[in-house]
């Protein structure tokens, strides 16, 4: 058993040595794309044989060892290469599985990988890819909208026509906004009733309720282009608005303007804009991150597929959207898949390195940065890392977002490491039985960088 293991320590130091390394992906380095070397380790010749020497047989993982460049012994990077080695000889991983990826954006290098091409699912880190998206698609001055138009003539104080709301999935819209929307058109245009109908534009996005790859007790949504206060029930919320106002209507005027409804009349929905809310992309962006909260996420993610230009957009141009952007920092989108924009669904696959390639790309653009980073929550201060890693040199100095689904923990964002470097990385936890030993895991990764 002591040659078996002196074997392997033999082996490891060579291969680190040696620095041949066997790439079994390969990558366009840019500027913006942080790229991997990943060493295949075999195992020493005869290694395989178990050598027992009357001891009974001990079985356990491969050690996890780095798989990028290692640097010369005595720098700040060495001495981290060697403790993060150390924290990875977890029995954790024994049964779990592990996508790290460490890139240093100061000195625009890898750090440390293990497993960072890896496809796995990111819980709600996949919020970050779509707040990179969304920030590169539609930029930092965009604004939600709800628009109210109106079609027909006004007279003697009633809309001889329809009142239109159009949705723009907004889940800032509240009852209080719809309130003061029903009184400005009101007196705006002196309407005190409605003859023609209410209807809810609903093209905006397409007209299923739940997510792909949501799981039936999800507690999120059902997903609507008209939301208030982040939920289904507007049409309740909207006709109290006008009854305090008093603008009367007809009880049965109220006609949600979906997918059948169009392809039935193959009418479009036009007018004039009378009022609109709005709110900016930052008023998302930072419950998004800051709480994770799914809804928001999904209201972000549907913002890039409406860019398309097609109503009843949905998944697949969102999903496009995402494709675009890898394309353009030099990843290849093939291996990866985007089912939603919050990371509730179990179809969602990207990898550590795909997370940090996002992260890197987003540094690099101050129009996204500017945006991105404000939103995270930071360690020890907010968000859902509030409480962790408190007094430790990990906090105030770690921006990240947080993701739990069960069986998968998460982390991905930036921290200013101990030899004031800034660092992107992102870390899944796959298959623990608790993700309490995924947060562990991270904080401890986290701590030790930024000492």
């Amino acid at each position: 058993m002591k040659y078996t293991k002196f074997l392997l320590i033999l082996f490891l130091t060579a291969s680190c040595a040696s620095h041949k390394a066997v790439r079994h992906r390969a990558y366009h380095q840019t500027d913006m794309q942080p790229a991997v070397t990943q060493e295949v380790l075999q195992p020493a010749e005869g290694a395989e044989d178990e050598v027992n020497n009357g001891e009974e047989a001990v079985l356990s993982a491969r050690p996890l060892v780095s798989q990028v460049y290692r640097y010369a012994e005595g720098t700040w990077q060495a001495d981290k290469q060697q403790a993060l080695d150390l924290l990875c000889q977890s029995s954790l991983f024994e049964t779990t599985q592990l996508g790290l990826y460490v890139y240093d954006l100061t000195d625009q290098q890898p750090l440390y990988a293990i497993n960072a091409a890896h496809r796995m699912r990111p819980a709600s880190c996949q919020k970050v890819v779509t707040a990179v998206t969304a920030l590169d698609c539609l930029g930092g001055d965009y604004q939600f909208r709800t628009e109210f138009r109106i079609r027909g003539q006004v007279k003697a104080g009633v809309l001889e026509g329809d009142l239109i709301v159009s949705g723009g999935m907004d889940p800032l819209v509240s009852a209080s906004e719809l309130l003061t929307a029903a009184n400005t058109i009101k007196q705006n245009k002196g309407i005190s009733s409605i003859r023609g109908n209410v209807i809810y534009d609903l093209s905006m996005r397409e007209d299923k309720e739940f997510g792909m790859g949501w799981c039936w007790d999800d507690e999120d949504g059902p997903l609507s282009a008209l939301l208030v206060d982040g939920k289904d029930g507007f049409d309740k919320a909207w006709r109290q608005a006008l009854t305090k106002a008093g603008i009367k209507t007809s009880a049965n005027a109220f006609v949600k303007w979906d997918k059948k409804k169009q392809a039935a009349t193959k009418g479009n929905l036009t007018g004039s804009t009378v009022y609109s809310i709005g709110h900016s992309i930052d008023d998302v962006l930072e419950p998004m991150m800051k709480n994770s909260n799914n809804i928001y996420a999904e209201c972000m993610f549907y913002q890039t597929a409406a860019t398309s230009g097609k109503k009843w957009a949905g998944r697949k141009e969102a999903a496009q959207k995402t494709e675009e952007l890898l394309l353009k920092i030099g990843i290849d989108p093939s291996p990866y898949r985007i089912a939603d924009g919050s990371g509730l669904s179990l179809y969602n696959y990207v990898s550590a390195e795909m997370l940090v390639a996002l992260l890197g790309y987003a540094w690099q653009t101050p129009a996204i940065k500017d945006h991105l980073l404000p939103s995270l929550p930071v360690a020890g201060f907010d968000g859902t890392l509030q409480k962790r890693m408190t007094d430790t040199a990990a906090q105030g100095n770690v921006f990240a977002k947080t993701g739990t689904v069960t069986g998968v923990s998460s982390l991905a964002g930036y921290l200013t490491a101990g030899n004031g470097h800034t660092l992107a990385f992102a870390i899944i936890n796959q298959g623990v039985p608790a993700s309490s030993l995924g947060r562990a895991f991270q904080d401890s990764v986290c701590q030790e960088l930024c000492k």
